[in-house]
């Protein structure tokens, strides 16, 4: 058994769609629309997860406050093969204005990480 994919409400597709691709290389099917104002994308990753990212103006906004942990899903974690690439890409996304939350360090369950919001406030582990 595998986790197939993970969906993200979105206020900006366009926007995420691009944020993913490029920091994570993900590759991305067209674009699907239906007539209810419902669009979404599928982001593949190199291991075979997807993210489904969805797009309807009836959805509300998320009230969680982004410093707080809450009960539910809370983060993704990318594992991206090393300590240097954690430092790395911690480093990129700081240089090109993302918020870092945490890290890069080492965690008491023995996980080098750092943790970064994506454009629209998720958290986000990257991980050795």
């Amino acid at each position: 058994m595998k986790i197939e994919h993970i969906a993200i409400w979105t206020k900006d597709l366009e926007a995420m769609k691009s944020f993913y691709q490029t920091y994570f290389n993900a590759t991305s099917n067209d674009k699907y629309v239906n007539s209810k104002g419902f669009s979404s994308y599928f982001l593949s990753f190199n291991d075979g997860a997807r993210i489904e990212l969805m797009k309807m103006d009836s959805i509300p906004e998320s009230k969680d406050d982004i410093y707080q942990q809450y009960t539910g899903l809370i983060h993704l974690a990318f594992s991206v093969g090393s300590e240097d690439k954690v430092n790395e890409m911690t480093a990129r996304f700081k240089q090109d204005g993302f918020e870092i939350l945490d890290g890069p360090r080492k965690t008491g369950d023995g996980y080098y990480e750092s943790v970064v919001l994506d454009p629209e406030g998720n958290r986000l582990e990257i991980t050795s």
